[in-house]
């Protein structure tokens, strides 16, 4: 957790500030067991999202907007009695959100990424449990809700795939239950 936000803090020195729509964090577990091991993992995140500033299927009360979800994690690997690593994910996403328009109070979304790119290191969270490959791909299904004057505040949850999509056998990807964070500027 510690390396996270040194990196992040240089990402955001380097990024314009204007070209920045909003911040988030997350918070996530995972079932990491292979054949009779159970073991679970933990991650944790913060990220950064950019709008497109398009929407389609504007007709009802309802459009779907987009944005870019650029991601960096760590996962922690809770074996009892394992030599458990640390794994950073370094990943990007289009995020496509289906959300309620000109919403007073709370309004309520529901979201896909597909086709993420993610780097991970290193490929194993304790012994037993590698992972084929650096490159990941990742998807999400979420929902949640956007609170506050104009919408800034939000809350909601993520179910997470990663794998390397059969790239090499054997393809031992990780599903997280994540609590999504976040602020709009």
């Amino acid at each position: 957790m510690k390396k996270i936000f040194p990196l992040l803090f240089l990402f955001l020195m380097v990024t314009p500030a204007r070209a920045l729509d909003g911040l988030y964090t997350e918070y996530g577990r995972a079932d990491a067991s292979v054949i009779s091991s159970p073991a679970q993992a933990k991650m944790y995140r913060v990220g950064a999202m950019w709008n497109w500033d398009r929407t389609w299927l504007n007709g009802g009360d309802w459009h779907v907007t987009g944005f870019w979800d650029v991601s960096l994690a760590q996962w922690h690997g809770e074996k009892p009695g394992a030599d458990n690593q640390t794994v950073t994910d370094l990943g990007i996403m289009p995020v496509f959100r289906l959300t309620q328009k000109d919403q007073t109070g709370v309004a309520p979304y529901f979201e896909a990424g597909i086709l993420g790119l993610h780097l991970i290191s290193p490929t194993f969270l304790y012994p037993g449990r590698r992972f084929s490959t650096a490159f990941q791909f990742g998807h999400i299904l979420g929902f949640g809700f956007r609170m506050g004057a104009q919408h800034q505040f939000e809350l909601g949850f993520r179910f997470q795939h990663e794998s390397n999509a059969n790239i090499k056998l054997p393809n031992n990807g990780m599903d997280f239950n994540i609590l999504h964070l976040a602020y709009w500027f």
